[in-house]
């Protein structure tokens, strides 16, 4: 029905949309989400004309570009063929005129009836979306949020449009009114098979309302896609920061922003100020919206990128085999949580990784690069903080020397510059930068100020990867609280990736974009936080899942073993298991992705 090519739109001297194309089909909805001033609401009045700046490029509505119409023709087309929700409700409606007179004026505008045909159309209109008999004859300041939207969504459909135009239909609406609008606009267009180009930064209003979604940014689309398969698996990192930022009541993670603001750039990708993966490129070539794994993408690296990928990864010790064949792989930016009781593998895992131990079997991969050896510069990209700070504190350095030492050891800078360094990461990690504190020596800290060591230490060097082993299991709660948030705070700004090493699935959940479960070195469920937190497959998730802490009185009883038979042949968690079948003590399991995520689990598999 509608194609916008080359899209361009110019305030004075600035682009404000770039390059924009786009097709919608009749009776297809497509939403258009972003940030405020990224040009949502610029490319729905250009394509009605009533942009204020200067267009360029194609809008072909049926075939017919309307950038080369006059103004005459454009007319005949806006609020008949082609009608538009304006966002500012206050400034849509006249004042002067009650809401039944401004339903009917389009249709006397057009000249599709007398002023007492367009009046009945303005009821059977009002009736349609739900606004009462009594509220006809109101003026606008008499009507309540909800009530006017309904009054505009009734305008727009005044000459029976084949394509309306929505701009933020459900801002500053409560909650229920927002359902009750988001149920009207998918009834209505529904009935009369509309198409529809919603302009919103609500996902919850985009995921209901629209078929496809395309990311706008900074006038540029940088990701466009089914609206199911963004919102499950966003992969440009702009996309990722605005759903990380969304609250919603199936979030199990505390809220992230995306750190700086929005700038318009004709030169390099807009989002690289704001992005944790850019390279050279991105500051000086704007990407292609490209195809790339069934939906469309503008990034230079294809999308966010695999920055630790292990790979049938073991390590025995003796006849222990405390990591047995584990596959994952941790995106960068996120947090991936790995959980599970104590002994199960998971510290052994990150010892892998930084090199301590040396795998017996496996591969390891680092920004798709495997890794064979543990230089100078791998340690400048990975780092790790330990579980008990007092420990991996050498107790003969003060806090400027032990922060300082990894600095001194890749010898970056002179030693006025390394100090200056150390007191701008103690600041980053609320530390004092005083003399005092800085001659400090380990037993002279609290615990929480030593963790907060050890984090500044793991961070001076500026990784991209952080690998953090129980980092706050010996914190009391208020001091756990501090170091999370600050955690989640330095990701947010640095971009780092984190691998969150715990046994605390209270604590996971909040923190992590991603679950992993770890059970006598194997992997047995792995996906979405919120997804394995809402609904666990494999019975040891399920089970600490009851043992996670509550405030509650309820006591949940530890799962007890139920048989000695487990020779390391089947299923890890056989002894324990309630559900568990002869074959679960026959046959290991390994991972399997099902609908939400993967599990390592027969039953579950048979069952889905």
């Amino acid at each position: 029905m509608i194609e916008l090519r080359e899209l361009e739109v110019m305030y004075g001297k600035r682009r404000v949309l770039h390059g924009i194309n786009l097709t919608l089909k009749r009776g297809e909805s497509l939403s258009i989400v972003g940030e405020s001033g990224g040009g949502k609401t610029t490319l729905g009045l250009s394509i009605i004309g009533l942009v204020e700046g200067t267009v360029r490029g194609e809008i072909l509505f049926e075939g017919k570009n309307l950038v080369a119409l006059a103004e005459k023709e454009l007319k005949a087309i806006r609020w008949n063929r082609i009608a538009m929700v304006f966002q500012n409700v206050e400034n849509a409606l006249n004042p002067l005129y009650t809401v039944l007179d401004q339903v009917s004026e389009p249709i006397v505008v057009h000249k599709l009836g007398d002023r007492n045909e367009a009046t009945r159309r303005a009821g059977e209109l009002l009736n349609r979306v739900n606004l009462p008999e009594g509220r006809f004859y109101a003026y606008p300041h008499q009507l309540s949020g909800g009530e006017k939207q309904r009054v505009l969504i009734a305008m727009a459909l005044a000459n029976d449009p084949d394509l309306i135009i929505m701009d933020e239909p459900t801002t500053a609406l409560d909650a229920l009114t927002k359902v009750e609008i988001i149920n009207l606009i998918h009834t209505v267009c529904k009935e009369r098979e509309l198409t529809i180009l919603l302009l919103t930064h609500d996902f919850y209003a985009a995921s209901t309302l629209s078929d496809r979604m395309a990311v706008l940014y900074a006038g540029r689309i940088v990701e466009f896609g089914s609206t199911p398969a963004l919102l499950s698996n966003p992969r440009h990192p702009y996309t990722r920061g605005l759903l990380r930022c969304y609250p919603s009541m199936t979030t199990t993670k505390d809220l992230q922003g995306i750190k700086g603001r929005m700038e318009f750039f004709d030169v390099g990708c807009p989002f690289h100020p704001r992005c944790t993966q850019s390279i050279g490129i991105c500051r000086e070539k704007a990407p292609r919206l490209e195809k790339n794994d069934g939906r469309f993408i503008a990034c230079h690296r294809g999308g966010i990128i695999p920055l630790l990928e292990l790979r049938d990864l073991s390590k025995s010790f003796d006849s222990l085999k405390a990591v047995d064949s584990i596959d994952l792989t941790l995106y960068e930016g996120e947090t991936l949580a790995l959980v599970g009781e104590s002994g199960s593998g998971k510290t052994t895992t990150a010892k892998l990784i930084m090199g301590i131990f040396g795998a017996t079997e496996g591969r390891i991969y680092l920004e798709g690069k495997q890794i064979l050896g543990r230089d100078k510069s791998f340690y400048q990209r990975v780092q790790m903080i330990f579980q008990n700070p007092m420990e991996s504190l050498s107790h003969r350095l003060s806090v400027l020397e032990a922060v300082r030492e990894p600095l001194d050891v890749q010898k970056l800078g002179n030693r006025e510059q390394r100090e200056s360094m150390v007191r701008q990461i103690l600041d980053e990690v609320e530390l004092p930068s005083s003399e005092t504190f800085l001659n400090k020596y380990p037993h002279q800290l609290s615990q929480g100020e030593a963790q907060r060591v050890g984090i500044a230490r793991a961070l001076i060097l500026n990784p991209k990867l952080l690998i953090a082993d129980e980092p706050t299991s010996a914190l009391d709660a208020s001091t756990q609280a501090k170091v999370v948030k600050l955690l989640l705070n330095l990701q947010e700004k640095r971009g780092i990736g984190m691998l969150f090493i715990t046994h605390n699935l209270a604590l996971a959940r909040k923190i992590s974009d991603r679950l992993a479960v770890m059970l006598k070195g194997i992997i047995v469920e792995e996906g979405p936080s919120n997804e394995i937190v809402s609904s666990p497959l494999h019975p040891y998730t399920e089970d600490l899942l009851k043992a996670a802490p509550t405030l509650s009185s309820r006591v949940h009883a530890v799962p007890e073993r139920t048989s000695e038979r487990n020779d390391g042949t089947g299923c890890p968690y056989a002894n324990r298991c309630n559900k568990v079948t002869e074959v679960c003590f026959n046959e290991k399991q390994r991972l399997s992705s099902l609908s939400t995520h993967k599990v390592a689990c027969m039953l579950c598999t048979a069952t889905d």
